[in-house]
């Protein structure tokens, strides 16, 4: 049985024991959240100086004002934020570590990113195998009919003149297929959930990348591998990358307190 380690106690040595077992690895499920694009630029969501620590301008927490019931009852301060999200997206660029992971999809034979974040990273970095569980901001929907397109290229400095999209078919507000607070998650990506993580076979690696895991849906696939490991019905090695302690630390079997980019460059280096 491995032993768990803190790669703040021990940094080579976890570093070497994870590389090995990702050499000999041939499906990898990797979890990431916000600390995953922190070296893009991107703002972290519960961890230290997060997003979600703060008080809008409007005197609202942001996890409010980026409700579904704020954009239902007030559209334009939901918008407001949404945009704030969408344009530091766009002006922001995936990192080394998102690069990494696109690499990986070609190594493993089987190998699925499942992502909290928003801002299509992965999948600009090169990543097709990706379930992006709460949506992106990269396009436009209409609240009523079927009708979508790309995002408004607007910047802040275009804020003066800036109005809600509406659709060009039927005149509704428009919005990103993003999943505000107290949404449902998409079937589409639900089924894919299911299908490749909640029912597929055991991945040999679990990879939790830069998230709190506080949503039980991101928790899940790892807390089930350390489970399935520790009662001897699976081999899948369970692996923490993120500076901090989390919900699913204690379910490791190796702890890399390191961020996101440099981890995974190490490791990647390694293999």
């Amino acid at each position: 049985m491995l032993r768990r380690l803190s790669v703040k106690a021990c940094d080579s040595g976890a570093l070497a024991n994870v590389a090995s077992a990702l050499r000999d690895a041939k499906s990898v499920l990797c979890i990431t959240g916000a600390g995953m694009s922190a070296d893009s630029g991107m703002p972290t969501y519960r961890g230290v100086s997060g997003l979600y620590n703060r008080e809008t301008d409007d005197g609202v927490p942001i996890e409010v004002a980026l409700s579904g019931e704020t954009f239902r009852r007030n559209p334009e301060l939901c918008w407001k934020y949404i945009r704030e999200l969408e344009v530091a997206c766009r002006d922001a660029t995936p990192n080394i570590g998102h690069e990494v992971l696109a690499r990986w999809e070609h190594r493993f034979d089987r190998f699925w990113i499942l992502t909290q974040n928003i801002d299509s990273f992965h999948r600009r970095a090169g990543n097709k195998n990706v379930i992006e569980i709460h949506g992106h901001v990269e396009s436009l929907q209409c609240t009523v009919c079927d009708w979508s397109a790309p995002s408004p290229q607007t910047t802040s400095a275009d804020d003066n003149e800036w109005k809600i999209p509406t659709c060009d078919s039927c005149g509704a507000i428009a919005r990103p297929p993003v999943i505000l607070f107290g949404e449902q998650l998409r079937s589409s990506d639900v089924d894919v959930y299911g299908r490749e993580i909640e029912y597929g076979a055991p991945f040999d690696v679990v990879l939790s990348i830069g998230t709190t895991s506080v949503f039980p849906y991101i928790a899940a696939p790892f807390v089930r591998a350390r489970e399935q490991r520790r009662v001897g019905l699976t081999s899948t090695l369970a692996v923490e990358i993120n500076p901090g302690t989390t919900d699913v630390s204690a379910l490791a079997d190796y702890r890399i307190q390191m961020n996101a980019a440099n981890a995974l460059a190490s490791l990647d280096a390694s293999l």
